[in-house]
């Protein structure tokens, strides 16, 4: 599969995984509240409420996901007259892009990386490492800068804010049946809810261990297929593949770590930023890994000649 086709593939992928998160989330708190002793109609009801509370809970963080995320990774915003350069490139191709110009921040590291975040293009933030901007030449600047223009153009920034929210929501869920079940919650039904309220509270406790890792494993396949998508898109828009290729190609041969990365961001960056020597392989392993193997995105793009 070329970089062309996985455009259109990994939008029907991507989406299929979200609606199946939302079912599964859904599904979750379901089975607490029945876990919990609560007849099938109260079960629901509590559903719908735990999924409103976790909603309201998240909401302040999904209006200020830029902010949080660039406080956390140590980046500075910077004006055109810091770094003339680059703001010239990412303007150049916010224009070719028909977007918005996003705010421009660095991070104070040698580690080559980048990544964008923002709800939507009006309110998208791109960071850049000093090392990356040290480390590549202009025209792989311009293609890991479109690759994260394309992130905000395709509306990735606010899919894995999102998604961020939904993995929080689980684990929100899983830690609210835990507590409860700990301190006792649901005794008073113990008689009244029978052999499938006794079924249902095992399987609780079960889900309530394994849901939120289950979430996290589907965050991180929603972001493996969303890098495929950026790099097909940055170099549709530059027209040069082959320079995002070589732009991912010094990334990954520099093995100096992202001092302030951390397992919550890692996923946002172009590509992992902890340089971990002895990365999993392998089918089962690269489930936990935040980005497809750039082996595999490289190829890819030098299929787009």
């Amino acid at each position: 599969m070329t970089a062309y086709t996985q455009v259109s593939a990994n939008r029907f992928k991507t989406w299929l995984i979200m609606f199946l998160f939302g079912s599964f989330i859904t599904f979750v708190a379901f089975v607490f509240a029945r876990g919990l002793g609560f007849p099938t109609p109260s079960a629901l009801g509590f559903t719908g409420i735990a999924l409103i509370i976790s909603g309201l809970i998240n909401f302040f963080s999904y209006y200020n996901s830029d902010k949080i995320v660039m406080a956390i990774s140590g980046a500075k915003k910077i004006q055109k007259k810091d770094n003339p350069e680059v703001f010239r490139i990412v303007e150049n191709l916010s224009i070719a892009s028909g977007l918005p110009s996003p705010k421009i921040y660095i991070i104070n590291d040698s580690a080559p990386n980048a990544f964008a975040t923002g709800r939507d293009p009006k309110h998208a933030a791109i960071a850049f490492t000093s090392g990356i901007l040290d480390k590549l030449n202009k025209l792989e600047l311009e293609g890991v800068a479109a690759h994260e223009l394309s992130h905000v153009g395709n509306y990735d920034t606010r899919l894995m804010t999102i998604v961020s929210i939904l993995v929080g929501t689980i684990a929100l869920l899983a830690d609210m049946f835990i507590r409860i079940t700990w301190m006792g919650g649901g005794r008073d039904r113990d008689n009244d809810r029978g052999q499938a309220g006794a079924i249902f509270a095992v399987i609780g406790i079960i889900l309530a261990i394994l849901s939120p890792i289950i979430a996290i494993l589907i965050q991180l396949a929603i972001s493996r297929k969303r890098e495929f998508l950026a790099d097909a898109s940055g170099a549709l828009l530059t027209r040069n593949p082959d320079s995002l290729a070589d732009a991912l190609l010094k990334i990954a041969k520099d093995k100096e770590p992202l001092e302030v990365a951390n397992k919550a961001t890692a996923h946002l960056y172009i590509e992992n930023p902890f340089k971990n020597p002895q990365k999993l392989t392998g089918t089962f392993a690269n489930l936990f890994n935040t980005h497809p193997p750039v082996e595999d995105r490289i190829k890819a793009l030098r299929a787009m000649q």
